[in-house]
């Protein structure tokens, strides 16, 4: 893998030169983004230290693979799409559940038991074994979700192929996200933690305390937590406003598990419709 990380790299310090008639640099390309594809490798992981580490020159392969594509047009019965990346195929033999009207991108990964409702996953993006992609869910660019995640109807997790040192959002195993809530900007969910409906959380976006109100991060719910979107108030010299936050209302013990009667009454406690 180290010659064709080498040969990625190669191709994109001459991006500029390349055109989609070159067949060499095209099937560099698709061997490295194969490897996303298959599960082999990945754009970006959590370390030993607990840091994500991103393998830049993958995303580097994405964009090249971008650059070297020419857009084709696909039809599915009544539907016609143009673009330059096909559609993930053969979800059967990968053991993955997709709903009509769920589509995931070539290049991206979906471990045994995914389930896709009508929901999309982009290219780049990892999820993991036994995950839900509920009802009009997006998984964005190079995004990696864990291993039994339910991301619950209209989550938006945001993708992120530009510029090149940006951090994907990662999702940790067992977490769950809220309906309607977003995700984005290199923001962290950790390992069995709920975020509640309607939440904002970026890289940005205060993680605050409920029973202290300190702030404990920037754009990371600390594994097994129960966090909700909330906002607080600042003053600027046009007025006062409040700005998005997401407070952290209860710490479970590590394996903890809630039914929906528990998560309901735990997101109702804290004024947040479940």
């Amino acid at each position: 893998m180290d010659g064709l990380e080498a040969s990625v790299h190669e191709l994109w310090q001459h991006r500029g030169e390349l055109s989609a008639a070159d067949d060499g640099a095209a099937e560099t390309v698709i061997e490295a983004v194969s490897l996303l594809d298959s599960g082999a490798a990945r754009v970006a992981e959590i370390a030993a230290g607990g840091d994500v580490v991103v393998h830049e020159w993958l995303r580097e392969a994405i964009l090249l693979l971008f650059a070297l594509s020419r857009i084709t047009t696909v039809e599915l019965g009544p539907f016609e799409y143009a673009d330059k990346i096909p559609l993930k195929k053969d979800f059967v033999a990968k053991g993955v559940r997709v709903v009509p009207g769920a589509s995931a991108r070539w290049g991206a990964f979906l471990d045994r038991g995914v389930i896709l409702m009508p929901s999309y996953v982009n290219i780049g993006a990892r999820v993991g074994a036994g995950t839900l992609v509920d009802t009009w869910a997006t998984v964005g660019s190079c995004a990696q979700i864990g291993a039994r995640v339910h991301l619950s109807g209209g989550v938006g997790i945001g993708g992120v192929l530009e510029p090149l040192n940006a951090v994907p959002v990662v999702v940790e195993d067992d977490a769950l996200i809220g309906s309607r809530s977003i995700v984005a900007e290199g923001a962290r969910v950790g390992e069995g933690a709920v975020l509640g409906a309607g939440s904002i959380l970026t890289g940005s976006v205060p993680v605050i305390e409920a029973a202290t109100g300190e702030e404990i991060s920037r754009g990371r719910v600390p594994p097994w937590t129960v966090a909700v979107g909330a906002s607080r108030r600042r003053e600027y010299p046009g007025g006062e406003f409040f700005l998005p936050c997401v407070l952290v209302v209860r710490h479970l013990a590590e394996g903890e598990r809630h039914d929906k009667a528990q998560l309901n009454e735990i997101l109702r406690d804290a004024g947040v419709a479940p």
